[in-house]
């Protein structure tokens, strides 16, 4: 929410300059891992899920997060519910369901011609144009929180936006990790994801490399992807400790190293065409 609202007080004293900086958005997805415990704030779309071991060379995946896209009937029905005097807060559109027949997402950092009237964009952008100005905000910043215990049979985490998911299942993704070799992990999903997408378009991965950054939205989402395993050895060899409440507001935690290796994140900007990878989390 202070991300959103900082972002507010950014457009404000750029959009002189930036007119269309009221249409800028992004989802997000933090996830925490402290003293045994995995704390995850979710707002729109994106996806973490986790794999854990079933039996010898078995795994069962779990969704942890929940997606705030309207494409779901029960996204749907909590805007109804939010807004029961708009009977057009989510209409379908263009192949899909979109609140205010713009925007599939229901919550998300940015996106400030959905909030308010203040940042309405007029006819000149008839993309992002309401014809009715808003009453309330039509998209919210507030995260769905998540608290969820490590537990021994845990092996690995994948934190991703949409535009893996909207390429891979939860089965597949983790299927690709446990099947190769920890080190790139996070690249060779994005790489997958990017071949099922050229597959869809009677392409190939090295035909869509070749496309212009800002053209490729045709193809595929923005893909980040962050892939973390659990070190349960070295888990194992720290002195027992029983867990404490802790703010997730912010915190330092100054008494044990990480548990876990955070081995590789990559990230796949199709507007930009940037590609970032490297150990450690992204900046």
């Amino acid at each position: 929410m202070a991300t959103d609202d900082g972002y507010f007080t950014h457009a404000r004293n750029t959009r002189d300059a930036n007119p269309t900086i009221s249409a800028n958005g992004s989802c997000c997805l933090v996830g925490i891992f402290w003293d045994g415990m995995l704390y995850v704030a979710n707002a729109g779309d994106s996806r973490a899920i986790v794999a854990f071991s079933s039996g010898p060379n078995k795994f069962i995946t779990e969704q942890l997060t929940q997606e705030h896209n309207a494409k779901y009937e029960d996204i749907r029905r909590e805007m109804f519910q939010l807004h029961p005097d708009d009977s057009q807060i989510v209409i379908y559109k263009n192949g899909a369901w979109r609140v205010k027949g713009i925007a599939q997402v229901t919550r998300s950092i940015g996106d400030l011609y959905l909030k308010s009237h203040e940042f309405a964009m007029g006819p000149s952008y008839p993309r992002f144009h309401l014809a009715e100005p808003l009453s309330k905000a039509a998209l919210s910043a507030e995260p769905t929180i998540l608290t969820r215990p490590l537990k021994p049979e845990d092996r690995f985490f994948i934190f991703a936006s949409d535009g893996l998911w909207e390429q891979l299942s939860n089965e597949e993704a983790a299927e690709l990790v446990f099947n190769n070799p920890r080190q790139g992990i996070a690249k060779r999903l994005v790489m997958q994801a990017i071949e099922v997408a050229a597959r869809k378009r009677a392409t190939d991965y090295s035909n869509l490399k070749t496309i212009q950054p800002g053209s490729r939205r045709h193809f595929h989402d923005d893909i980040s992807v962050v892939v973390v395993f659990v070190d349960h050895e070295l888990v194992d060899r720290l002195p027992n400790q029983s867990t404490r409440a802790v703010s997730i507001r912010g915190f330092v935690n100054n008494e044990w190293p990480s548990l876990f290796s955070l081995l590789e994140n990559e990230t796949e900007d199709v507007r930009t065409g940037i590609s970032i990878e490297g150990a450690g989390s992204s900046s």
